[in-house]
């Protein structure tokens, strides 16, 4: 449960990573203290910034940088991409065609989806059938950013060891049945600078993203520096900022998360409130349980918190569907 965290802490995952496929990571000093790190992170914030993640900066600024070209483009040439549930819910929509809470999100963005073959998983699968809609402008858009979900979800799975550990389980507990085949979704969004009515700001009524949690394991965000826009409540309800550090990702939990640990780890509300007059970039990846995974809280997670399963059974794509079907205005 989130506590009344006043900033979110930083971990050098660095030593996680080096020894992460090691099959005596969990006796390694290094490994240990980034481990107690992580637990408390989600146990106090639900938030934490990565850094020593491996992934170049130059890398996090380049996919930043293709995002902002194509949100420069002309209308029509967007349009070109434009999000359908035909496409599987893949491509563009406009400001204020996503909806949080029934309220329009003031951004633009491109959603992004592990591909699903047909058939694939029946009748759970078939709303998100499709192949992801890249643009041809930028012409190296498609290239850069499936090199960069690879990488993504490559340290994610890793950051998954350190937190299985940090939850009391072996560091595969987030693989096989319930990860082994990882989905994820990868929204690429643009949030106007804020709007000024006579020569007045009102920030509050320009909400870029209004409060929610995310849905699956693990959400890294690679925002635009120098602008502070991403919102995290504490238990008082307080809202505190995320500004962006260089060479991190800001890190979350989700809601399937929460599941899994039995509610020792909490997905956190935040949200995004562009008050700054510059257009502002954020690129959010959100690794995921298998697509089929029915999550349940764990064994080791149900005997840490007072031997009560406290969340019923929950299966991923059924969750996705239901949160994806009512997000957008078509």
């Amino acid at each position: 449960m989130a506590t009344d965290f006043k900033s979110i802490p930083i971990i050098d995952i660095a030593p996680l990573l080096a020894k992460c496929d090691d099959p005596k990571m969990a006796q390694d000093p290094g490994v240990y203290e980034v481990v107690k790190q992580l637990d408390q992170a989600c146990r106090e914030a639900g938030f934490f910034y990565a850094k020593g993640h491996g992934i170049p900066e130059s890398m996090a600024k380049e996919v930043r940088n293709v995002t902002r070209k194509f949100f420069d483009l002309p209308y029509e040439e967007k349009l070109k991409i434009k999000l359908t549930p035909a496409a599987g819910y893949r491509g563009y929509q406009r400001i204020g065609e996503n909806i949080t809470k029934g309220v329009p999100d003031m951004h633009e963005a491109i959603d992004c989806y592990k591909e699903l073959k047909q058939g694939m998983y029946g009748a759970l699968g078939k709303p998100m059938e499709g192949c992801n809609q890249w643009p041809h402008n930028p012409s190296n858009f498609k290239e850069l950013m499936e090199e960069y979900i690879s990488l993504c979800t490559e340290l994610s799975r890793k950051i998954m060891r350190g937190i299985a550990l940090a939850l009391g389980g072996s560091p595969d507990e987030f693989e096989g049945e319930r990860g082994g085949d990882a989905f994820w979704v990868m929204r690429l969004i643009g949030y106007p600078g804020a709007s000024t009515a006579n020569g007045k700001c009102e920030p509050e009524n320009d909400i870029g993203c209004g409060a929610h949690t995310d849905y699956g394991l693990l959400t890294l965000v690679n925002q635009d520096e120098n602008i502070t826009a991403l919102q995290v409540r504490n238990q008082s309800g307080e809202w505190i900022s995320a500004p962006p550090i260089p060479g991190t990702f800001v890190c979350n939990i989700g809601d399937m998360l929460k599941i899994l640990s039995n509610g020792l780890y909490d997905s956190t509300l935040h949200r995004v409130i562009n008050t700054s007059p510059t257009y502002r970039v954020c690129v959010a990846y959100f690794y995921e349980p298998n697509y089929d995974a029915a999550v349940e809280p764990m064994e080791v997670c149900v005997q840490r918190s007072g031997g009560t399963r406290k969340f019923k059974k929950a299966v991923y794509g059924e969750h996705l569907v239901s949160k994806v079907q009512t997000n957008f205005v078509m």
